[in-house]
């Protein structure tokens, strides 16, 4: 069985609110908060079924207040927007990392279909 790749890595940019993981296979990664807010693992988020998955809006301007570890196999992340119950695996964080851009534009193309814009407020 594969083992899964774990992070030699991981450091947020505060300003640039950029998660950087660098993983022991060599993937690197620099995952949005934003982008970290709306994956989010909890079941808040993504239902206990995929159809029950609840699209994240307003998220544009969410930064990182906290992350703790959580054993050897994940971090738990504090959002800004009070959201903590997630817990990121190493697994679950890899998968982000490996699938970002694909992930991004489906996560794009659900605010378009609900008619939602992305307000981005740049500081």
């Amino acid at each position: 069985m594969a083992t899964t790749p774990t992070p030699s890595e991981i450091k947020f940019h505060q300003k640039s609110k950029l998660l950087e993981i660098i993983f022991d296979d060599n993937t690197e990664c620099m995952l949005s908060s934003e982008f970290l807010r709306v994956y989010s693992p909890s079941a808040e988020v993504q239902g206990h079924a995929p159809e029950q998955a609840v699209l994240q809006v307003g998220k544009e301007n969410v930064s990182i207040d906290n992350i703790e570890p959580v054993g050897n196999y994940a971090i738990k992340i504090f959002f800004s927007d009070g959201h903590d119950t997630g817990l990121y695996s190493w697994q679950y964080l890899h998968m982000l990392a490996k699938n970002y851009e694909e992930l991004w534009t489906e996560y794009i193309g659900k605010l378009d279909a609900s008619g939602i814009q992305r307000k981005k407020n740049e500081e």
